[in-house]
């Protein structure tokens, strides 16, 4: 019997409209991610939930060389999750891009509170399907999509639940196509 895990791939204040690094219509996934949460909440089915969480010097920040403005800093409002996103109190959480020096887009590099990696915690739970939704489609969703399929998980990506940097006009689009490539399936309705 398949069992099913949901991942929410930072859906935070900063990558939301109004933050430091804003995805385009980013608070539009938090409804659908609700009932996503409330369905695995009542089903007892594993929640996890990635956050970007770096120091203010971190290696990403245009400041020391890297792609992007200064995003989900420790301490800031900008590192909370969406103030309307319903985390159930079971759900873990684990943090990312912790270390100065990298950086840190899948959810598989991520840990929860007492160091466990995701991928630890999927196989202590038993998991064998990730159910996955967030932002942004291009990176975050991206990497932890891949990295999930590359560790042997059978993985559903909710269209409904995720928004795209672009960066470059298409970048979500060809995120998506690469992802089904190497065998997501991508649901373009809510499933639940």
């Amino acid at each position: 019997m398949v069992r099913s895990a949901l991942i929410v791939v930072d859906v935070q204040v900063d990558f939301c409209p109004g933050g430091a690094l804003q995805v385009q219509d980013g608070d539009e996934v938090v409804p659908v991610l609700n009932r996503c949460l409330a369905h695995f909440e009542h089903q007892g089915l594993p929640i996890a939930l990635t956050q970007d969480f770096h120091p203010a010097n971190h290696a990403s920040f245009s400041a020391q060389g890297g792609p992007w403005p200064p995003h989900c800093v420790q301490g800031t409002v900008g590192v909370d999750f969406h103030p309307d996103l319903l985390v159930p109190a079971s759900a873990e959480i684990f943090r990312k891009g912790t270390d100065p020096r990298y950086d840190a887009y899948s959810g598989f590099q991520a840990r929860d509170a007492r160091g466990l990696l995701l991928e630890q915690w999927l196989r202590q739970h038993e998991v064998d399907h990730l159910v996955v939704g967030g932002l942004a489609t291009d990176y975050c969703v991206q990497a932890t999509v891949l990295d999930g399929l590359g560790a042997g998980f059978a993985v559903t990506v909710l269209q409904v639940a995720i928004r795209g940097v672009n960066v470059h006009p298409g970048d979500s689009e060809e995120a998506l196509v690469k992802m089904v490539a190497n065998g997501a399936q991508v649901l373009s309705q809510y499933p639940f």
